[in-house]
Order: C-alpha cells, then structure tokens, then sequence
C-alpha cells in the first residue's frame, strides 16, 4: 500500500480549484480571453525596383526587399492566407533622393507603381501606405530640414502631397508615421477636398525614439544616411501621458485608427490606449523586435516558433485589434492550417 503524499485540508479554497479550467485543451481553448487571428495580422513589406528582384536585410533574416511583380504574388499568398491588409514601406534609389523629398510626390514613384499593381491583381487586400519622408530625403529625418531643424509645417505640406498620389494609386489607408503637428487634420482636408473621402487614416499616433528601429532603416535605406536623431518630434520613452494626448489630437482631427510603434516594450502604452479611447488601435511589432527573436532562436536561447506565437497574443491581450508583423504570413498560415 503506497503512502503518497499527506493530503492537505483545502477546504479554505471554499470549493474553488482554478486548475481545473486548465486540465484539458478543450477546456482552456474553450475559456480563452484573448484570441488570435489571421484577420488580426497585417504584413509589412519593402519594395525595390527592379524585374523578378529581391534583396536580403542583413539585420532582418528571412524579410526580403521584393520588386512590384514579386510584390503582387504576396499579395495573393497574403489574400490567400486571410491576412486583410499589407503595410508598404519603399526602397527608394539613392539618386531620387533629396534635400526637398520631391519622389514623395511622384505619382510614378516605387511606392505608386506598387499600389497600383497590387489593386488592380489583388483588389480584394487592403493596402496601407506609409507616409513619411524619410524614405525620399538624403538625409534620412521623416521631416525637412533647415539649419539643422525639423520644419514641421512645411513637413505637412509635402505629406499632404504624398498622401494625395498615394490614394489616387489605390491606397485604401494613409498612415502617416512622422510624429509632425497637424499632419492628420492637412492630410484629411485634404483626402476629402480630391473626393477621397473614403480612405481612411491609420496615424501613427504615439511612436517612440526607439532603437529598435535599427534594421527597418537599412531597409528602407535610410539608416546609413541618417544625419542627428528624431528626439525632437519621435516622443521620449519616458512618457506614456503624452502618448495619450498625442492619440486623442490625431483622433480629433480625424485619424480613423491609430497605431502604437515599438510594440513589445510598449504594451502599457496599448493597455492606456484601449482604456481610454473608443478606436481600433494597431501596434507594430518593429524591425528589432523581430531580429531579436529571430537571432535568440538561432542562437538557441529561446523557442523560436513558441516565442513569435507568445509575443503575438501579447499584443491582443493588451488591447491591439490588430500587429503590424513580419512573421504575418508565416503565422496565418498556421493559425489558419
């Protein structure tokens, strides 16, 4: 006859045995607060020129910048997949690149003859457009600079411009992610005045001064050029009141969305959001984010697949409606399957 273990009295638990929602699958799946989706990811993806082109990102393994026809079969397999929307960031040649940003408004420029070529293959994705300069300018800011100032309203006005070819290309969301003053009430007076009335803005609201940003800018091959730093319109990572403020002013002047960017290390700042505001509110799981995944994984310090799905449910349980991923494709196919 086995001893066992002395069974202690649990009567002051009144009944209650939290494990027991846990014991099986069924049961836990059946329970779950927070759930995960293929409609719940949106793609990020770079654009280069070029026929049948695509380029690695050192610092991003398995991310590929891709040319506008190889962008297209994305597209499908993104459809395919059920992901809703992608998110497009272009490589802009170094010779169209300038002081003044002017390829920002070429409605010939890589980001148009992406969005173009990807509505009219695949109309039924949603396709969202960056809009900033930092793509466009030589020297990397997300805004004009003079004597080494941003110049927010002159900022705007190429924005507004930029956002302008952008929906007459096919863009279905503008989402400007520059931090200026002002930039989502110009660019919606703007939208409306041109009769795009129904695009929508996804503002990136509260973006941070991050260094997490390292590997998205040797993508979009800003990074090398940039000159000084965005401390002065980016917001300081000490604050997450300001966040709030910034997010309920781009929702007065008309954001439809917002964004929350770094992701991860951000979290409070999404929890905040969902309490406070009525809107759907997205957050970027960033370029480091997810290199730091990728290089623990093959380092063998972490479970790689488990710390992509535990990172993604983070961001639902937070609050976020939906991620900005680059692990988008991967994992709808799987929460799909």
């Amino acid at each position: 006859m086995s001893q066992g273990w002395p069974k202690h009295d649990m009567s002051f638990l009144g009944g209650r045995r939290l494990r027991r929602l846990r014991q099986a699958e069924w049961s836990r799946a059946m329970v779950r607060e927070t759930q995960l989706l293929p409609r719940d990811l949106i793609w990020p993806l770079f654009v280069i020129e070029g026929q049948n082109e695509k380029t690695s990102i050192k610092t991003m393994p398995g991310v590929e910048r891709l040319s506008v026809d190889l962008l297209v079969e994305a597209a499908r397999q993104a459809r395919d997949a059920g992901i809703p929307a992608l998110a497009l960031f272009p490589n802009t040649p170094d010779h169209l690149r300038g002081e003044n940003a002017e390829e920002a408004y070429n409605p010939d420029n890589l980001m148009c003859q992406a969005l173009s070529a990807i509505k009219a293959a695949v109309p039924e994705i949603g396709l969202i457009a960056d809009v900033a300069l930092d793509e466009y300018s030589s020297d990397g800011q997300d805004g004009l600079v003079r004597d080494g100032q941003i110049l927010n309203d002159e900022t705007v006005a190429v924005m507004v411009k930029s956002a302008l070819v952008q929906a007459r290309a096919g863009a279905d969301v503008i989402a400007p992610s520059d931090m200026m003053d002002g930039r989502v009430a110009a660019i919606r007076a703007a939208l409306d005045a041109e009769g795009f009335d129904h695009v929508q803005i996804m503002s990136y609201a509260a973006k941070y001064a991050s260094c997490f940003y390292g590997p998205f800018r040797e993508a979009v091959g800003s990074g090398s050029r940039l000159k000084g730093d965005k401390l002065t319109y980016q917001m300081d990572y000490a604050n997450s009141d300001e966040a709030l403020r910034e997010i309920e002013q781009d929702i007065e002047e008309g954001a439809d969305s917002i964004m929350i960017k770094p992701g991860l290390p951000y979290l409070d700042v999404v929890r905040r959001a969902r309490d406070a505001f009525n809107v759907p509110i997205y957050a970027y799981q960033v370029s480091g984010e997810y290199a730091m995944i990728e290089m623990a994984g093959a380092a063998g310090a972490i479970n790689r697949d488990a710390a992509v799905l535990e990172s993604l449910w983070a961001f639902k349980r937070a609050g976020a409606n939906g991620v900005l991923t680059y692990y988008a494709l991967e994992m709808a196919r799987k929460l799909g399957g």
